[in-house]
C-alpha cells in the first residue's frame, strides 16, 4: 500500500530548488475532496475566486518538513487577502499530521489523503509536489520539490495572481 510510496518518492525530489515554478497548461484542477484535521470535509470547489496553493507532503519526507515553515511565512504575509494554504498530508494518521502542525505552529488548513487517491489523481509522483490554483480554478503553476514559498519569486507570482481583476 503506501508503505513502499515513501522510499519512491523521496528519491524522485530534484535536488535543486532554484528552479522556476513552472506554468502549468493543463488546464481545471482534478477535484479534491477530504477531511481535515477536524474531521470536517473540505472541497477545493468551496475556494473558488481565490488563489490556493495546494501542497503535498508527508511527516516522513525531510524536503517537506524543511518546506512547511516558508508555506506559513507566506500564508501570514498574505494575510487579508484572498488567498489559501491546502495541506494534502500524504499516508499519515490524523494524529501524526496534527503533531507535526502543532509544532511548527502553521495556521493552514491540513487536509488527510490516508489512502493516497487523491495525490495520484493529481499526478504528484514526488514529495514535496505543489500546485498553485488561481481564482478560476485552474492550476496556475507546479513546482516538484522544496521551495522557499516566501522567497520573492513564487511571493511575486502568487501576488499577481491575486492582483488580477478577473480570473
Amino acid at each position: 500500500m503506501m508503505a513502499a510510496a515513501p522510499a519512491a518518492m523521496l528519491a524522485a525530489v530534484p535536488a535543486s530548488a532554484e528552479e522556476a515554478l513552472k506554468p502549468w497548461r493543463g488546464g481545471a484542477a482534478p477535484a479534491l475532496e477530504l477531511r481535515d484535521l477536524d474531521g470536517g470535509k473540505r472541497k477545493l470547489d468551496e475556494y473558488r475566486g481565490k488563489v490556493v496553493l495546494v501542497n503535498f507532503w508527508a511527516s516522513w519526507c525531510e524536503p517537506c518538513r524543511a518546506e512547511m515553515p516558508s508555506l506559513e511565512r507566506l500564508r501570514r504575509g498574505l494575510g487579508g487577502r484572498p488567498f489559501e494554504v491546502l495541506a494534502v498530508n500524504v499516508g499519515d494518521s490524523a494524529r501524526v499530521a496534527r503533531d507535526f502542525a502543532d509544532k511548527l505552529g502553521v495556521g493552514f488548513t491540513v487536509l488527510l489523503d490516508r489512502d493516497g487517491r487523491t495525490t495520484r489523481a493529481w499526478g504528484a509522483k514526488v514529495l514535496p509536489a505543489s500546485f498553485v490554483i488561481g481564482p478560476d480554478g485552474a492550476i496556475r503553476y507546479s513546482y516538484l520539490g522544496e521551495l522557499d514559498w516566501s522567497g520573492p519569486e513564487a511571493r511575486a507570482r502568487i501576488e499577481a495572481l491575486l492582483d488580477r481583476k478577473t480570473p
